[in-house]
């Protein structure tokens, strides 16, 4: 299955000098994010307005929400990754894998696990077409297959074992795109905003040569910075004491940070429980209530006070379910005085009409997060502003307009998630 910090991000290196996974988690290290609609981006059409890019954002939006079902918790080697629906993500990422380090281009998505890219030998017949050379194992010295007795060879990623005992994965994707080929380990290489680079020796990852379906020439693969044990935030957790946190900006660049950079701390800060849930991919968070003015709305789950949501980069906009959904937008229509308008989505006005908004608060378990307007109503033209709330019968999501503009960090350790209001451009 797969969308942090939806999200997908391009770490672009600055590689003067190389540092040790201990040296890194004594100091941190920062990483440029770049959106996938920014300057930066192999993707940036400089002819689109910033409505399109919000337009296409959310398309991608939409199309990446079947990875986040409810039935997606069964235990399969074909389901816990079935779901995932590639280059739909917001951010990519620029790492080096192999020594000497090859670069690659793939899609970072906070909503799957496995990191893969495609390796020779794979005949165009057997892989997409890619503008990058295919990663070439044969000339790196610390390319090492997985053995399938390992520990690491086990499902959802295992599929087989090949005849000489080492382990064969495959995953599959909502729109029937594939990746199969050999599982293996390789030390990984990511860039720091300190010109520093961090190697990461014997990172596990599928080295694909089989892959097929509607990937985009311009990427190299996908890297999973979810919470299950293959992702690449699962792998490092060591070296970054499960710490990383990031701030964003719609349609700009920004950073991850990791390790004592990723701590979030001082005046403003709100912490809330980080839960252990199936599948371990999705970061799961308690909502408690939404208050909207002075009318706070509380949220169940069945006859529990409480329940999941899922906090994902990836993902534009936040799904509530329909009732809930339904009832938090009355209840902010008559705090609005201006008339609502048609419009895309369930609730939107003109900006002519000058709506004065009400304040809203996301009261997650432990922690209330006060939005500004610009987190709960979206510009999709010159005259036009909707409601990012939208429903949803399926798992709840919280999405990256919500988090903009809040350091968001992550301890995978202390199990908890910290919001902190920020001015994300300055950062």
């Amino acid at each position: 299955m797969a969308t942090f910090l939806s999200c997908a991000f391009i770490l672009f290196f600055l590689c003067l000098s190389v540092i040790s996974p201990a040296e890194a988690q004594t100091g941190g290290f920062s990483v440029e994010l770049i959106h996938r609609d920014s300057p930066k981006s192999p993707f940036y059409n400089p002819n689109e307005t910033p409505y399109q890019r919000l337009r296409n954002a959310l398309n991608r939006s939409a199309n990446r929400l079947s990875h986040f079902n409810k039935n997606s918790s069964v235990s399969s080697s074909k389901v816990s990754q079935a779901d995932i629906i590639p280059n739909v993500g917001e951010y990519l990422i620029r790492i080096s894998i192999g020594t000497p380090p090859v670069e690659i281009l793939a899609v970072a998505d906070t909503g799957s696990d496995l990191i893969w890219t495609q390796c020779q030998p794979c005949p165009p017949s057997q892989c997409y077409k890619q503008d990058n050379p295919l990663f070439d194992p044969q000339k790196s010295s610390t390319y090492k297959y997985l053995s399938c007795s390992s520990s690491q060879c086990a499902p959802p990623i295992k599929d087989s074992c090949s005849a000489e005992g080492n382990c064969k994965y495959s995953v599959s994707y909502g729109d029937e795109s594939f990746s199969n080929g050999d599982l293996a380990t390789e030390t990984v290489t990511v860039g720091s905003t300190s010109g520093q680079a961090v190697a990461l020796p014997e990172i596990v990852f599928g080295c694909g040569t089989k892959n097929g379906g509607k990937f985009n020439s311009k990427t190299d693969g996908i890297v999973g910075l979810g919470g299950g044990d293959a992702s690449l935030i699962s792998q490092m957790k060591t070296t970054i004491a499960g710490k990383f946190s990031y701030c964003l900006v719609q349609q700009s660049s920004t950073k991850i940070n990791f390790g004592t950079n990723g701590i979030v701390s001082g005046s403003g800060v709100v912490s809330t429980p980080l839960l252990a849930k199936n599948p371990k991919t999705f970061y799961y968070l308690t909502l408690d209530a939404i208050s909207v003015g002075d009318q706070r709305l509380g949220f169940t789950s069945g006859s529990t006070p409480g329940g999941d949501i899922v906090i994902d980069s990836g993902t534009t906009l936040t799904y509530l379910p329909p009732a809930y959904a339904s009832k938090l937008l009355s209840v902010m229509s008559s705090m609005i005085a201006a008339q609502p308008v048609e419009g895309p989505y369930d609730l939107c006005y003109s900006i002519s009409s000058r709506p004065q908004f009400p304040e809203v608060t996301i009261h997650f378990r432990d922690a209330d997060v006060k939005l500004s307007p610009s987190n709960f109503f979206m510009n999709i033209s010159e005259d036009l502003v909707c409601s990012v709330f939208n429903a949803r019968d399926d798992i709840p999501l919280y999405g990256n307009i919500m988090q903009t503009n809040f350091l968001i960090g992550y301890d995978i350790e202390g199990r908890t998630v910290s919001f902190k209001p920020t001015d994300c451009s300055k950062q």
